[in-house]
């Protein structure tokens, strides 16, 4: 049994959630989230607090069940701190002339341009859940309310020119642990 998926879930002030039979919806001051419940669980709400239970709690529970269920009540828990706080990662590139700049391209829609020592820049059209902040040349910042698609869009731009073991030079997360390898001598 998941110890995770007994915990209950605290829905901050100005988040409101519904959820139906196969549905759950969260509405937050920065934005609405839903997700389809996994088969075999329902939630059930109680002034602030959500939890999540199994249909059938006839024990050992089988074995996919016991396998969704911390998955599903996380999964609800990231999605309220995204309504109500939201997610955000930070980049940084390292190396000479490595640098980012946000642009806006057809239809308003923003891109971000990426210099990165190739023989041309890389043009990544943003998506529009997400939001790109930039700070400095060599700094920015992904933010949205959907954890895993600020993760997915962090790890899509790291791999354009991910940290190489010699130098360091790439796009990588600030403070990261990267073992510099030693060159020939």
């Amino acid at each position: 049994m998941s110890r995770i998926g007994l915990l209950p879930i605290l829905l901050p002030s100005g988040t409101d959630c519904s959820f139906g039979e196969d549905l759950v919806s969260i509405k937050g001051p920065k934005g609405s989230l839903e997700f389809s419940i996994f088969p075999g669980f329902f939630l059930e709400k109680e002034e602030n607090v959500l939890r999540v239970h199994v249909k059938n709690p006839e024990k050992p529970y089988p074995i996919k069940v016991s396998m969704l269920y911390g998955t599903l009540c996380r999964t609800i828990a990231n999605m309220v701190i995204g309504v109500s706080v939201g997610f955000e990662k930070t980049l940084e590139l390292v190396g000479v002339g490595y640098k980012a700049d946000l642009q806006a391209g057809k239809d308003g829609a923003k891109i971000l341009k990426l210099s990165l020592g190739y023989s041309h820049d890389i043009l990544y059209p943003v998506p529009s859940d997400i939001t790109i902040v930039m700070e400095k040349a060599t700094l920015f910042k992904i933010q949205g309310i959907n954890k895993q698609r600020v993760g997915q869009i962090t790890a899509e731009i790291i791999r354009f020119r991910p940290p190489e073991p010699y130098k360091g030079k790439g796009i990588r997360i600030p403070g990261q642990y990267l073992r510099i390898k030693e060159g020939k001598k």
